[in-house]
């Protein structure tokens, strides 16, 4: 747990405070505190636990749901705080194939923001970092500081979106030089599949979120940090607006492949009816004369056999001909 207080009367932000002064330091309207809980032990839960129930007084459903890993994006309203849930990206193990994320958990009052998470977060730790050095977002208080902290994690989706369109451009390109029906892409496409419906899900309840806390409709939002809210909104707005086209994309990359399929399929079947074709009058030749009847005519001619090859070949390449000319074999010219 790590706790930043800035003191408004010194201008400056301070750090490293004892739990024991949280009441204290809550009470002061002067002051904007901050409370990071990284609940990665049992110890750090319960004392998380603890604080929240004790100190803040949230209630106890909004605790039990910030301290579980499954939920998705919300926000609710309380008579002295906005609770809400956002998801941010995992740069380390997320990809195009298997886009996941991680929970982040956020009480904001007049005078505070708790932050709560499982896993780090890059954009916590450079809100840290910025605070450490200005005190610039604590001084335009609790709403413009929680900006900062969603912007830079919906920041962090934007490289996650350009490796999907990358992905999508590589699959189309593969699909249509393959040279037979390649399981191996069908299973990427399925991946990747997976991967977009769950960023455009994730991405679209996300969206809802933003859109109520950055149109006015809760009172622990200032009207002045309106805007920056808004912007942050038309950055996601327009990552859910690339997963919606990523998943028609992907979803026609479905038809692409089974349609390469289906005619590399039909040009190897035409090939095979053509063998069919050509060899059929052939057996009926050979099985003519391979009768073998003591009164057949052609039994006893001297060059019947070259001559029942020369028949035979003549029509093989009739027959081939025939079918370049109607371009079923090969493209003329």
């Amino acid at each position: 747990m790590e706790i930043f207080v800035y003191r408004k009367d010194a201008d400056k932000t301070e750090e490293g405070i004892p739990k024991e002064q949280l009441p204290q330091l809550l009470a002061d309207k002067n002051n904007l505190v901050w409370v990071d809980f990284l609940g990665e032990t049992p110890a750090q839960l319960e004392e998380a636990k603890s604080i929240m129930l004790n100190v803040f007084k949230f209630h106890y459903l909004t605790v039990e749901d910030c301290l579980e890993t499954l939920n998705q994006p919300k926000v609710e309203a309380f008579p002295d705080y906005l609770y809400f849930i956002v998801h941010g990206v995992k740069p380390e193990e997320t990809s195009s194939s298997n886009f996941t994320t991680k929970e982040l958990d956020v009480f904001l009052g007049d005078n505070f923001i708790v932050t709560f998470h499982i896993e780090r977060f890059r954009s916590i730790k450079k809100v840290k970092q910025q605070i450490r050095t200005s005190p610039y977002a604590c001084r335009r208080g609790a709403g413009y500081l929680l900006h900062q902290i969603l912007d830079y994690l919906v920041d962090l989706y934007m490289p996650i979106v350009d490796d999907f369109d990358a992905a999508i451009n590589a699959l189309e390109d593969r699909v249509f030089l393959m040279k037979h029906d390649n399981n191996e892409i069908l299973e990427e496409i399925m991946d990747l599949r997976r991967s977009v419906a769950r960023l455009k899900r994730i991405s679209s309840r996300q969206l809802d979120v933003l859109y109520r806390i950055s149109h006015g409709e809760f009172e622990q939002i200032p009207e002045n940090h309106l805007p920056f809210y808004r912007d942050v909104y038309d950055h996601l707005l327009r990552i859910s607006d690339l997963s919606e086209s990523y998943k028609d994309l992907v979803s026609s990359l479905f038809d692409i492949h089974f349609s390469v399929t289906a005619n590399k399929t039909n040009d190897v079947m035409k090939v095979m009816t053509i063998i069919s074709t050509i060899m059929l009058p052939l057996s009926v030749i050979a099985g003519i004369y391979g009768m073998n009847f003591e009164n057949m005519p052609e039994l006893k001619t001297k060059n019947g056999y070259f001559f029942t090859l020369g028949l035979m070949l003549f029509v093989a390449l009739g027959l081939l001909i025939y079918f370049w000319r109607k371009g079923w074999l090969f493209k003329k010219g």
